[in-house]
């Protein structure tokens, strides 16, 4: 594989990443949404060679009222910047608008996903190349459904499954619940909840997370695996 095209695939894997209704007005920081935080984790990737690079993932609420989550990663060859912006209304949160913009070597990719919930319709701007999908009350972008997990896991809630915007198409994901694990990190060690998510079709892949009760259930590690190639992404600091 070429250094650009590992690059570029490196810093698309950064993020796995990478159930609602009409867009509703967001609720003021509280005990009872994900409180915000800015968190550097570092991503190792192998396929033949072993790559590493450093991340950062934020989680802010804007001047209108409304929250923006963001993860940004740049390397010598390339960079990330994937965003939300959204309503969080009874826990339950109502994407807006969807960014993703990557750059390598003087190749760009940008994607913006615009949510009308009024209409039930999504707007997908991808090589300046318009067009609209209609979706359903439940629909998460690819970045969202991170801290939906987070959130519902938060408050214990029984089944993982949702259904994603991506690639023009709905997708339904689900996370299986494996329990408790203590795990090491530049943390220290910290008590988790493992959750999993299996992959289907040809490219079957496993994602393994781990989640931190004690940081409002922060995305501590991820493990994925699929035939040739894994990667690992691991928390180093929190603020």
């Amino acid at each position: 594989m070429s250094p650009q095209k590992t690059s570029f695939y490196l810093i698309c894997l950064m993020m796995w990443w990478p159930i609602f209704a009409k867009a509703a007005p967001s609720e003021a920081p509280s005990d009872s949404f994900i409180k915000p935080y800015s968190a550097t984790y570092s991503t190792t990737w192998k396929k033949g060679i072993s790559l590493k690079v450093e991340g950062t993932q934020t989680l802010s609420q804007t001047p209108d009222k409304q929250w923006l989550f963001s993860f940004e990663a740049d390397t010598f060859f390339a960079s990330l910047n994937e965003s939300v912006k959204f309503n969080v209304n009874q826990g339950q949160i109502s994407p807006l608008v969807y960014e993703y913009h990557t750059s390598a070597f003087g190749k760009k990719r940008d994607a913006v996903l615009t949510f009308d919930w009024q209409k039930n319709r999504v707007r997908n701007d991808v090589k300046n190349k318009p067009w609209n999908m209609d979706i359903q009350a439940g629909v998460l972008d690819k970045l969202s459904i991170q801290l939906q997990i987070r959130q519902d896991l938060k408050h214990n809630k029984a089944k993982l499954d949702y259904l994603i915007a991506d690639g023009g198409k709905l997708k339904p994901w689900h996370f299986e619940r494996l329990g408790s694990e203590k795990i090491n990190t530049q943390l220290g060690d910290i008590n988790t909840i493992k959750v999993k998510r299996e992959g289907t079709g040809k490219r079957a892949k496993t994602t393994t997370f781990w989640f931190a009760p004690k940081y409002d259930f922060l995305l501590v590690k991820l493990v994925h695996q699929e035939k040739k190639e894994s990667y690992k992404l691991e928390l180093e600091s929190i603020k």
